[in-house]
């Protein structure tokens, strides 16, 4: 009798943007089927684009607002309750002002700027631990410079 194939395992690359402006860090709420939840600017790393690139997307889709990328947060990895394994790639950054022309991404309800424990105050409606644990880190001073992260041209050409 034949074994059965194994289903190819592949985790979910994402990207987040980590920004903090006189001690407050920029957040969204978003509406999710756990119901409203709270992460930093963050999402998928689409095909043709590289993770400085899908960080920048996102931050626009998400707050309207310019993302400047400067160092490498870390990179993190969880596993969701629907058995999804995630890799996040953190990057630290400045944003400019929101343009209002811009419109949100859908389920995206607002940005909004937590301090460290107002955020710490409202764990129960994080995204997944991996949003407390960015500001962690942030605040420990953990930094990796953007030179750490390679994209080949080849990735770019694909889109």
């Amino acid at each position: 009798m034949p074994h059965p194939v194994p289903p190819i395992w592949k985790p979910s690359v994402t990207v987040a943007a980590v920004v903090e402006r006189d001690g407050l860090f920029l957040l969204v709420e978003e509406q999710t089927r756990e119901g409203v939840r709270i992460n930093q600017p963050a999402g998928h790393l689409d095909p043709g684009e590289s993770l400085l690139d899908a960080a920048v997307r996102e931050t626009l889709e998400e707050t309207a607002s310019a993302f400047t990328p400067t160092h490498l947060l870390g990179i993190y990895m969880w596993r969701a309750a629907d058995d999804v394994t995630y890799t996040r790639f953190a990057f630290v950054g400045t944003v400019g002002e929101p343009e209002p022309e811009h419109a949100l991404d859908e389920g995206i309800l607002r940005a909004l700027w937590l301090s460290p424990d107002e955020l710490s105050a409202r764990a129960a409606e994080h995204r997944s631990p991996l949003v407390m644990r960015c500001i962690d880190d942030f605040l420990r001073g953990q930094r990796f410079p953007l030179a750490a992260i390679y994209t080949h041209q080849n990735v770019l050409a694909s889109a």
